[in-house]
């Protein structure tokens, strides 16, 4: 499954870095730039590199091109144009491709994948926590999901040992203790500072759909910006 998640990243990544290089229009450069540079982040996170991919997700691809595109769209005066190059550029292109290919190949030939790929399903990822994880059961991508739920999971693994540690203290209190209403009372205040907690946890669930509805009011902007153009005629050559 991660060799064939793995080709289609590689595949989408390159085939959508040529429609930014082969493309004449400045808009769907942008647009092919935006399919590389996701499926770059989801390489990222398939290698356990999940702030790295977050990174390039929220940079790159959420800021730069999205500032490119509307760069482009409020500023054309008129139709795109198109963009021709030389053959000379091409011909200098070319040359710098293959050359870059010609690094690259040794280097990847020079990695004995196999062996590595054995090691590192035996070593597993060393989580922040400190504990080891299988690589099946996510670095954390999956705390980062949770997060957009509104679910804190590493606050809520920063608190289990302290409140376990408080709930044995209160036990062993309240095993020197003869009455029973104070002992009553102190379960009671245990149990609601348990429940704060857990609400303080879990009160944050709007994220997610805060950020769908930003998405969509980028998409009303968008579209905003290209119904308010000025309509100017195209001049028919004159013959």
């Amino acid at each position: 499954m991660e060799s064939l998640l793995f080709t289609i990243y590689a595949l989408a990544t390159c085939g959508a870095a040529l429609g930014v290089v082969l493309s004449q229009n400045v808009a769907r450069m942008a647009f092919w730039l935006v399919v590389s540079l996701g499926c770059v982040a989801g390489l990222f996170f398939m290698l356990n590199a999940d702030f790295v991919g977050a990174t390039q997700l929220l940079i790159y691809v959420g800021g730069t091109v999205v500032l490119l595109i509307f760069g482009v769209m409020l500023t054309a005066s008129g139709p795109f144009n198109t963009i021709k190059s030389e053959p000379a550029e091409m011909i200098q292109a070319g040359v710098i491709g293959i050359a870059l290919l010609a690094i690259l190949i040794p280097t990847v030939t020079s990695v004995d994948w196999v062996g590595n790929r054995e090691t590192l399903s035996h070593a597993g990822v060393k989580s922040p926590s400190g504990e080891f994880n299988q690589q099946g059961e996510g670095g954390t991508s999956r705390h980062i999901g949770a997060a957009l739920l509104g679910v804190r999971v590493d606050q809520a693994d920063a608190s289990a040992p302290s409140e376990a540690h408080e709930h044995h203290e209160a036990d062993h209190d309240h095993g020197h203790e003869h009455a029973h209403g104070e002992e009553a009372h102190s379960h009671a205040a245990h149990d609601h500072a348990h429940a704060q907690v857990s609400e303080t946890n879990q009160a944050s669930g709007y994220l997610l759909p805060f950020e769908i509805i930003s998405v969509h009011l980028l998409v009303v902007l968008i579209g905003a910006s290209y119904l308010a153009r000025a309509k100017r005629r195209v001049e028919q050559p004159t013959s």
